[in-house]
């Protein structure tokens, strides 16, 4: 009797939170999936029931399938090299200078700017007239690049507008990470003789493995559901170059509102994402040392 009062006071406590996420994440998630294999009318009511009919309809389109390579190539882009910088900055803003403060502030200030208006500002200076990066190539004798309208650079683009977005907030973490590593480590590396980068790769990378393992988990989910940049920037294309699945999902069901399709895309994206998120818990935590 004592036990199912503490589960009903339990319940209790725990009723206004299953509330929000039934209705904010369980349903449209079931919701998703019922959809996805129908057909549905312009008010994405459920009309005509199709099976598998959507999924074998976008792995056999071309469409589908160019957007899956440019969300792959798009997350090999920003993913790494991300990562990376961030790092650099960390490792940087982590030492003891005179005025290191303000370089802190400047490398996180991206956190404070808003996809829409970091895309504006990227929007200007990818200008192919009045653009800055065109105008430093003109000044440099050099062909001038059409950033945003030229396929073979829109991709490479908007993935630099990204990395330069998302780089404030895993630039913050690391540099918590790098400041909660032990010092006595150093002290006594230092006492022992080794140099810079054998305390980087002997002390600072396996310390800090589990805060990068926590940022390369992070930004591998959000990359993969980039959306702001793409639809400020390029509007997925020019020729579909740009046209991320996220996007894709968007413009199937809110542009041709083909809302059985563009579950069937969403689902998809699920799976993918639960499948690398996996996939990297499974190798990748092998490598995290914990203190």
């Amino acid at each position: 009797m004592k036990q199912l009062t503490h589960m009903r006071s339990a319940l209790l406590y725990l009723l206004p939170s299953l509330i929000l996420f039934t209705v904010f994440i369980f349903y449209p998630m079931f919701r998703t999936l019922y959809l996805s294999f129908f057909l549905t009318d312009a008010k994405g009511n459920a009309s005509v029931a199709v099976g598998l009919d959507n999924y074998i309809h976008l792995f056999t389109s071309s469409q589908f399938l160019n957007s899956m390579k440019a969300t792959l190539l798009f997350v090999l882009y920003t993913v790494p090299l991300g990562i990376v910088i961030a790092l650099f900055l960390a490792l940087l803003a982590n030492e003891k200078l005179k005025g290191i403060g303000f370089f802190r502030t400047i490398f996180s200030s991206t956190m404070g700017v808003s996809v829409a208006a970091s895309s504006v500002i990227w929007l200007f200076l990818f200008h192919p007239s009045i653009g800055m990066f065109n105008h430093v190539l003109q000044l440099l004798h050099l062909p001038q690049v059409q950033w945003l309208v030229d396929p073979d650079w829109a991709l490479l683009s908007v993935a630099i507008t990204t990395i330069w977005m998302n780089t404030g907030f895993s630039f913050l973490i690391i540099l918590g990470g790098l400041q909660n590593i032990d010092q006595t480590l150093y002290e006594s590396a230092q006492i022992d003789g080794a140099n810079y980068w054998y305390r980087l790769r002997r002390i600072t990378i396996p310390m800090l493995s589990p805060t990068l393992f926590f940022i390369s988990t992070i930004s591998l989910i959000n990359a993969f559901q980039t959306f702001g940049q793409i639809d400020i920037l390029t509007k997925g294309g020019p020729t579909q170059a740009t046209n991320l699945i996220v996007y894709s999902i968007y413009r199937e069901a809110f542009v041709n509102y083909q809302f059985g399709t563009a579950s069937a895309q969403a689902v998809i994206l699920f799976v993918i994402v639960l499948f690398v998120t996996i996939l990297q818990f499974k190798l990748g935590e092998k490598k995290v040392h914990y203190q």
